[in-house]
């Protein structure tokens, strides 16, 4: 167990495919709710896949002027609507001191995509021969940290993370270790993504692991991943400092830890993802025991969730089979480098109301996957401890340990 100063988080914010805000996205986790559906963007009819979980009905003008949106991909949107909601919530003034050595660490595998397919399309197709002054600041994958920090005046450490699904935990575990460091009193820290463009699926129909129809983690009959978008961010603030301002504190960050396969790169090793888990629970000084609830990597396609569950339960052993372990991109999607983070809600939701969020989409065992992965219908039931799992292409793992407050 590393030394250090304790870790609380004090703010909680988001915006994805089951809701424009953290309450609203908790009741769609507990009602078990999809929020993937038909994809609304251009030349959908040139998609082999056409689902995703998009945020629908999303109208940037109402929450940014004509200049900002010059400026603001949708990721970067996505961020700074999720910061402002976890700000708030926090109730922090970041003026003076504090506002001079806290920082922004997010996550995000493709930065502002929509904006180089729109340019891309401007150039190739329709023979355009400029483009806008501001594409490069636009596009570029430190944007949204960027902007999250001027709003707010954060002049600590801060800078993007970009490892693919493994993003946002990366990020935010990175995070967790600059305020338990001492490095930083407060950091921002999440992720967000808006790959859901034609170029972005288009891409990713290449590896075909995308599934047409539904994602259903853990399912004998799973045919593959579904894309979604949407951002999560988090207020982390050293434990006494936010005790002494009487906030209220959602969970604690007790462990992190993080492991690379140094294999395939895009499948997945047992082993990598086992250590990354034992690490985590080392790091926070944890036996296995004391994890109630994982919330799983759990894509949906053939390799991931079987990898995961052969990780999981070579890392608990006999505790495995008492262990529940839900995958939530069953609701909102595959936010690639946004997932952690959004993912990271169950986990509050988990320590906080008793309530675990269920695997739905799911039809039949899998031999594989053997575990409980609370199947279907959310469950009532009180945990302590929680693990927040993620492994990402080319072998990297991240994985979060939380307490209750």
């Amino acid at each position: 167990m590393s030394g250090g100063y304790r870790v609380a988080i004090t703010g909680a914010g988001t915006i994805n495919a089951l809701g424009r805000d953290v309450p609203s996205t908790l009741a769609a986790m507990a009602e078990g709710r999809c929020g993937i559906g038909p994809l609304d963007i251009p030349d959908v009819e040139r998609l082999s896949i056409q689902i995703g979980g998009q945020v629908q009905g999303y109208d940037e003008e109402a929450h940014f002027t004509r200049q900002q949106l010059s400026l603001y991909d949708r990721f970067t949107q996505f961020a700074l609507l999720a910061a402002r909601e976890a700000t708030g919530q926090a109730g922090l003034d970041f003026s003076g001191e504090l506002g001079l050595r806290s920082g922004v660490i997010l996550g995000t595998s493709g930065g502002g995509l929509r904006t180089q397919d729109e340019n891309f399309r401007a150039v190739y197709e329709e023979g355009k021969n400029r483009v806008h002054p501001f594409i490069v600041p636009k596009l570029m994958n430190n944007a949204a940290t960027s902007h999250v920090s001027m709003e707010y005046g954060l002049m600590g450490p801060s800078f993007t993370v970009s490892t693919a699904c493994a993003s946002s935990n990366h990020a935010m575990g990175l995070a967790f270790q600059m305020v338990r460091s001492g490095a930083a009193p407060v950091m921002l820290t999440g992720g967000s993504e808006s790959m859901l463009c034609f170029g972005g699926i288009k891409a990713w129909e290449g590896l075909r692991v995308m599934s047409k129809d539904a994602c259903r983690p853990f399912s004998l009959g799973r045919t593959g991943m579904v894309q979604g978008e949407g951002a999560a961010v988090f207020v982390l603030e050293e434990w006494e400092h936010a005790r002494a301002r009487g906030a209220e504190i959602l969970a604690e960050v007790a462990g992190f830890a993080m492991s690379s396969d140094a294999g395939d790169i895009v499948t997945p090793s047992a082993e990598g993802a086992e250590r990354a888990i034992t690490g985590a629970l080392c790091d926070a000084g944890l036996p296995g025991e004391a994890i109630g609830y994982i919330n799983a990597h759990g894509t949906g396609t053939a390799a991931n969730d079987r990898t995961e569950c052969r990780a999981v339960s070579e890392a608990f052993g006999a505790h495995a089979e008492r262990l529940m372990i839900s995958s939530t991109k069953a609701m909102h999607g595959h936010l690639i480098g946004g997932t952690g983070a959004v993912e990271l809600l169950a986990c509050l939701m988990a320590l906080r109301d008793g309530v675990i969020a269920p695997t739905i989409g799911y039809e039949e065992p899998d031999p594989d996957c053997a575990l409980d992965v609370v199947p279907n219908e959310a469950r009532q039931a009180r945990v302590g401890a929680v693990l927040s799992n993620a492994f990402a292409f080319g072998g990297l793992n991240a994985v979060l340990a939380l307490k209750a407050a």
